[in-house]
């Protein structure tokens, strides 16, 4: 089971990313993926959780309106695409999961399975 976070990279305020969490050792569709973020002396914060039938996908306030999270089952991937960045949404993104069929959002077990981060930086 792994889970491979990238497309990080720095970018100017007001652009865009998008991250992708590609999965192998298991087929997304059957399980919720998160998105989460640390920033440097801060806490890990939860963005995004995208549910196996994404009836209970949710993207966090503090991010809501500028970030989206979407899956592509035939690339067994789930992506975090993230609009209008600011500089405070500099840090490391990581990918999750539960590993439990048929989870919704978020996972009663907690998240158990993550990815390697990816570093975003927004800077001028």
């Amino acid at each position: 089971v792994q889970l491979q976070a990238s497309g990080g990279g720095s970018v100017q305020p007001g652009g865009s990313l998008r991250l992708s969490c590609a999965a192998s050792g298991f087929t997304v569709d059957y399980y919720a993926i998160g998105w989460f973020r640390q920033a440097p002396g801060k806490e890990r914060e939860g963005l995004s959780c995208i549910s196996h039938d994404e009836d209970s996908t949710y993207v966090s306030a503090s991010v809501k309106g500028r970030f989206t999270t979407s899956r592509d089952n035939a690339m067994n991937t789930v992506y975090l695409q993230m609009n209008s960045l600011e500089p405070e949404d500099t840090a490391v993104y990581y990918c999750a999961t539960d590993l439990r069929v048929g989870s919704s959002c978020p996972p009663t077990s907690g998240w158990n399975y993550w990815g390697k981060g990816t570093l975003v930086t927004v800077s001028s």
